[in-house]
């Protein structure tokens, strides 16, 4: 008698494609959600296992994108799209996919895209450490999802939480004409060896690693990250080694930190076992209780580079071999290209638009006959559709050979010249043949208000539009202009990255009489090239709605009074941020909602701020007019700071960053109290007693740190002064009159809570 075969599920038939170690991870998520369920996992421990998984709450709109864009064919477990989502199984949110140092494969792009459409809105989005997200991705989907993904060799382990992020790398790595050796090998050794490590699961935040082939380019953006390595070599007894400045501390988030130099030649072999040193020593004496201190720049900023380094070499030598720290090192690295007789010959004429694309988005390769392609996404989006086309060109055209960019593009490698054309015409074809890689109108932007819950302004709505206005202008842009890099974020945290543009931006909130406006704080002086050289500082807040004004201004003041063959970051330090300000002055004004309506909503979002969100009693409103003095003579003298800063003279930057800081609690202290204290002393403790703790001054998500600036900076009068000290106080302080702004709107309104 036969015996019919059974028939294997689909989830049987991938786990036959899947490292067993992926496949048991997420078996194990899954257990845990229906421990959740089940009310058996506590909910703080269930947030950080989910966020550990790469699954993150968004931002949610009755079922609309910010952008205008409605949501279609989504499940929704409550059947309402009417109604918010009341628990977390009820809502959609994000789902963010590690790609160490952005190498994809066309048989993952095809994953990928596959998945988008079946989960998410049919969108893959490239962030600025080269992963994918995929939004309005249900929870419940996930277990399926990421074993979808395993099956192509893919993990969402530790893309969030507190955790190591992905390991970034330069896409050029490994073609670059300027580069001292390939980093891809050691970026994907140390991406393998930290995933889930023992010694990385104690951190009190997050832990990011790029690295970088050169000084000179933007590269990995080395100086921004908390560990970052750039290729080195160094003769030893006749022969040349490989090896690695190492950096430690940076990173941007609020108030940015540069990083410092822990060794100026760490031998390649060092790398991984000096990595778990510093994970160690991070997790044993970074910051647990205090999230909004918890990076290892304030442990590095606490301890001095030299006491840190001392204890990451001394538990170096405590550690106990392990042979991973050479075999993964040793594992081969090679990219294949491939060229039939049929593709050599090219094509013998090219497409209008040919040569401004091949201007800005070909890169010539220093292995000759070959060249890197940047396929530019506008705000980091590809649809299902595009993604396959991509897969397909990279498999005829780059030998498979395909990598995500920080600046949310695409590159293909190993592409022949003479297929460029081609190239060109298949991408214009699809919507993705658009020029100006890496200039002014190839612009980055974080989420924002679209599906991020520390939205303050639509920061791809901006983007959106300054493009449009700069592409349809860009053959009267002067040369120079074009060179520009722009960087928006919704919100002060930086994950659009404007503290190292030309030009950034972040978004802020106003209340103009008792009603809402969307700003964009300006930042100015930020160094995108080598990797992340310096940071910007803010000169103002302008109003969303006139931001395109604002930067006209600016790029038409900088080409009318730069020197010859002058960059924008030396043009800045020599006319100075008062000149700068003084050409945007004007557009800081706002309209009374009469006289111009459109300021008072976003970009992407038409809607106008109703009755809802106007304060309430004509008393809150006549004594905060009076309060408003205070605080814009805050900003006044944090401006000042930021010119005494410039003019290196650094005592009385701190001075006056400080006295930012008294004024805007000065101006909170007016809302509840008819005599305000003069004297610093009693300010605070006025400042503490009313707003401190009672938490009326702490940020939904930020909690206590905007007034820990203050209260800290307050105990340390007569502290040594240094220039990256100075710089992170002014920035300290604006963010602290940013906060001081926020509370007062919620006073206000009557909203009492964070």
């Amino acid at each position: 008698m036969k015996t019919m075969k059974t028939m294997k599920t689909w989830k049987e038939q991938l786990a036959e494609q899947t490292d067993p170690a992926l496949a048991r991870e997420v078996d194990v998520f899954e257990v845990q959600m229906d421990l959740r369920r089940q009310g058996r996992l506590d909910d703080k421990i269930f947030a950080e296992t989910r966020l550990r998984r790469g699954i993150y709450g968004q931002r949610y709109d009755n079922g609309e994108r910010h952008d205008g864009v409605q949501v279609q064919n989504l499940p929704y477990p409550s059947g309402d799209r009417t109604k918010g989502p009341e628990t977390l199984w009820d809502a959609p949110g994000m789902q963010r996919i590690k790609i160490p140092f952005g190498g994809v494969t066309p048989d993952q792009m095809e994953v990928l895209a596959d998945l988008s459409e079946e989960y998410a809105d049919g969108i893959l989005h490239v962030t600025t450490r080269q992963d994918f997200q995929l939004h309005f991705v249900h929870i419940d989907d996930t277990p399926d999802l990421m074993r979808r993904l395993a099956a192509v060799d893919i993990t969402t382990r530790e893309a969030c939480g507190n955790s190591v992020r992905n390991v970034t790398a330069c896409p050029l790595a490994g073609v670059c004409r300027n580069e001292v050796f390939d980093v891809t090998p050691y970026a994907r050794a140390c991406a393998r060896f930290l995933l889930g490590h023992p010694d990385v699961q104690d951190f009190g935040r997050k832990f990011k690693v790029a690295f970088s082939g050169c000084q000179a380019d933007a590269c990995g953006l080395v100086m921004m990250h908390d560990m970052g390595a750039i290729a080195a070599t160094r003769v030893v007894d006749g022969e040349v080694r490989r090896g690695f400045q190492l950096y430690v501390g940076g990173g941007l988030g609020a108030v940015p930190h540069q990083a410092q130099l822990f060794d100026s030649f760490l031998p390649a072999e060092e790398l991984l076992p000096t990595a778990q040193a510093i994970s160690r020593v991070f997790a044993r004496h970074g910051e647990k209780k205090f999230r909004a201190r918890a990076r290892i720049k304030f442990l590095v900023a606490k301890l001095g580079i030299e006491e840190f380094r001392r204890l990451v070499l001394a538990e170096r030598q405590r550690l106990p071999h392990d042979p991973r720290w050479i075999s993964y090192l040793e594992e081969p690295w090679t990219e294949l290209h491939r060229l039939s007789a049929e593709v050599k010959k090219g094509h013998a004429t090219a497409s209008d638009g040919f040569a401004g694309w091949y201007e800005k988005n070909v890169y010539p390769q220093r292995q000759p006959g070959f060249a890197t392609v940047t396929v530019v996404v506008p705000l980091g989006d590809i649809s299902a559709p595009q993604a396959r086309r991509l897969a397909d060109l990279a498999r005829e055209f780059a030998g498979e050979n395909m990598r995500t960019t920080v600046e949310q593009n695409v590159v293909f490698r190993w592409v022949s010249e003479v297929d460029l054309p081609r190239v060109y015409e298949e991408l214009e074809a699809v919507g993705l043949g658009k020029a100006g890689a890496g200039s002014i109108t190839d612009i980055t932007a974080c989420p924002g208000t679209d599906t991020c819950k520390l939205g303050i302004a639509s920061s791809r709505g901006l983007a959106a539009e300054l493009t449009r206005r700069l592409t349809s202008s860009s053959a009267q842009l002067d040369e120079a202009v074009k060179k520009l890099r722009i960087k928006i974020s919704g919100c002060f945290n930086s994950c659009g990255q404007h503290h190292v543009a030309d030009i950034g931006f972040f978004g802020v909130s106003r209340s103009v009489n008792r009603r809402k406006v969307p700003h964009f704080q300006v930042i100015l002086g930020g160094r995108w090239d080598q990797n992340a050289g310096s940071y910007g500082l803010g000169i103002g807040s302008v109003p969303a709605k006139v931001v395109p004004e604002a930067l006209e201004k600016i790029t038409t003041f900088f080409v009318s009074e730069r020197q010859t063959g002058e960059n924008f970051q030396d043009f800045v330090a020599r006319v100075g941020k008062k000149s700068l300000r003084n050409s945007v002055d004007h557009l800081m004004q706002v309209p009374t909602y009469e006289e111009g309506p459109s300021y008072y909503s976003d970009w992407g979002n038409p809607r106008e701020f109703s009755i809802g969100d106007l304060a309430t009693g004509e008393c809150a409103g006549e004594v905060v007019s009076f309060g408003d003095f205070e605080l814009a003579a805050a900003e006044r003298l944090v401006f000042e700071a930021q010119i005494k800063l410039d003019e290196q003279e650094l005592v009385e930057a701190d001075r006056l960053a400080y006295h930012a800081m008294l004024e805007a609690a000065k101006g909170l202290i007016k809302m509840e109290k008819v005599t305000v204290p003069e004297h610093p002393d009693s300010i605070v403790q006025e400042f503490k007693k009313l707003f401190y703790e009672t938490r009326l001054f702490h940020d939904k998500y930020a909690g206590s740190k905007f007034a820990d600036y203050f209260l800290r900076r307050h105990g340390r009068n007569g502290e040594r002064i240094t220039a990256d000290r100075v710089h992170r106080r002014v920035g300290e302080s604006q963010l602290f009159i940013e906060a001081a702004y926020a509370c007062r709107d919620r006073i206000q309104r009557g909203n009492l809570e964070p």
